[in-house]
């Protein structure tokens, strides 16, 4: 059965050479990135992948944002040579990479974003885009970046929705950094969660109820917290007494919890197939896509891979709906056959 892998990390060897001219030596994330040798080494994604049959892969650039890293003209070019790489290696290996998504430059203004969206999409043929769910610390629900949700609404293509937190943003106010890696083990879906938070009371979903957000590791917290989401959030406001969110609530076309179900998820959890089933069981089997982030696991991207179809092919459903799950409800979405490639 054909699978489409719908969120692997890639460094094309042109942008690698291009991020390490701005950045210098890699610390902390980029440093995890470039460690990886399925990251910056095409031979041994391809021994990768050979491992598993009828596997192929979306390619999006790995961490870090670049607004992050780089100054906006910085990040323009980086912006520009990451979506004409990860193209290229599209065209010549259509076979294994039957689509890609870029990251914008986010720290350069509503213009440069949607023509760096607009280049993507419709110049290089992107299947959507990659947001992070902060921009230098600035919630996607800022009114600058109103317009490209509107451009990825009309043009009907998908958001993935990647995780930005780093150790800077700290788990408790008197200390400097997150320790023990808290920043990435709970900080990573405790901000995908928040992020869908954001969009649901920003009523992006009023203004696009069929805008496509595909949140990244299952959805986050979301899932778990189905109870605190839905009840919980009916009485949204009850908590507060600085802002009047009842206000909000009641201006609302749907309860909160139903918003949180117009997102999708994918299956990057590492290989854990309860997160997997709940996550299906909230979203809908048919708005969940397959993906193992590779490769970013203790065997270099092997393992991530394995244990996720593992899961997916334990799982208790249909023929029909595993297909859909490993690529047809991506095809849905993109408008991509992924079966002709």
């Amino acid at each position: 059965m054909l699978k489409v892998d719908a969120f692997t990390h890639i460094w094309p060897a042109r942008y690698h050479r291009a991020l390490a001219d701005v950045t210098g030596a890699m610390t902390d994330i980029t440093r995890r990135s470039e460690a990886q040798p399925m990251m910056v080494d095409l031979d041994e994604r391809f021994r990768v992948m050979d491992l598993y049959d009828e596997y192929r892969q979306i390619l999006s650039l790995g961490s870090p944002p670049l607004e992050l890293v780089a100054r906006s003209d910085q990040a323009l070019e980086l912006a520009r040579v990451g979506t004409e790489a990860m193209a290229e290696l599209c065209t010549k290996y259509p076979d294994r990479f039957p689509g890609f998504i870029p990251t914008l430059p986010m720290g350069a203004g509503i213009e440069a974003i949607l023509d760096a969206a607009r280049h993507a999409i419709q110049d290089a043929g992107a299947l959507g885009v990659q947001l992070y769910t902060h921009v230098s610390g600035r919630p996607l629900d800022d009114p600058e970046f109103v317009p490209l949700f509107d451009y990825m609404a009309e043009v009907d293509r998908p958001i993935w929705l990647h995780p930005a937190r780093s150790a800077k943003m700290t788990d408790y106010a008197t200390e400097d950094r997150s320790k023990y890696e808290i920043w990435w083990t709970f900080g990573w879906p405790y901000e995908t969660s928040a992020a869908m938070a954001r969009l649901v009371y920003s009523r992006i979903f009023d203004r696009h109820p069929g805008l496509k957000i595909i949140t990244h590791h299952a959805g986050g917290m979301v899932p778990f917290f189905e109870g605190r989401v839905g009840p919980g959030n009916d009485v949204l406001g009850a908590r507060t007494s600085d802002e009047d969110y009842a206000a909000l609530r009641a201006e609302l076309q749907h309860r909160p919890l139903d918003y949180f179900r117009m997102f999708y998820a994918d299956t990057a959890t590492f290989g854990a197939a309860g997160s997997i089933r709940l996550a299906a069981e909230f979203f809908g089997y048919d708005k969940m896509v397959f993906a193992s982030d590779a490769p970013f696991d203790p065997e270099g991207g092997r393992m991530f891979i394995r244990e996720t179809i593992r899961a997916i092919e334990e799982m208790d459903i249909s023929d029909d709906v595993r297909a859909s799950l490993y690529h047809g409800n991506l095809a849905r979405m993109t408008g991509r056959d992924f079966l002709k490639v």
